[in-house]
């Protein structure tokens, strides 16, 4: 019987590493946005606001990146008529808004990020860069 298993875990400077690089994307992209780094218990680990982002979307990038993290799975992809019941399931806590990614290495989810202030591709495009900044990271 196997009792333990090794596991890859976010480092800060994992974290920082991913936050600069989605900061750098979404200048060049010039849209300012809320970024957010969570580990693989959704502890938040990293966050910007960029000047010029929106106020509400502090709260939905955490979101983002913690329903990200806790399924493993880009957000925004559930059919529509789940996405009620997964927010009265979770509290508020998961939603279901594109721009949330898993952050996978080696194919353990180690984290998510989520972002938040763009339309929706805007977002997801700022987080997929950001993972192409973290090696071994997988990309979506």
């Amino acid at each position: 019987m196997t009792t333990t298993r090794p596991a890859i875990k976010l480092t800060e400077e994992g974290a920082r590493l991913l936050l600069d690089a989605a900061v750098a994307h979404a200048r060049k992209m010039g849209v300012p946005q809320c970024i957010a780094i969570v580990d693989e218990g959704c502890n938040l680990m990293a966050f910007v606001r960029m000047d010029g982002s929106r106020l509400m979307s502090i709260r939905s990038s955490q979101r983002k990146a913690m329903t990200a993290a806790n399924s493993g799975r880009p957000t925004g992809s559930l059919a529509p008529d789940m996405e009620m019941k997964l927010a009265l399931a979770t509290d508020g806590d998961m939603v279901n808004l594109k721009g949330g990614l898993p952050i996978i290495v080696d194919g353990q989810v180690i984290g998510g990020i989520g972002v938040g202030s763009g339309t929706g591709e805007q977002d997801l495009e700022v987080a997929n860069e950001a993972l192409k900044a973290l090696p071994g990271a997988a990309t979506f």
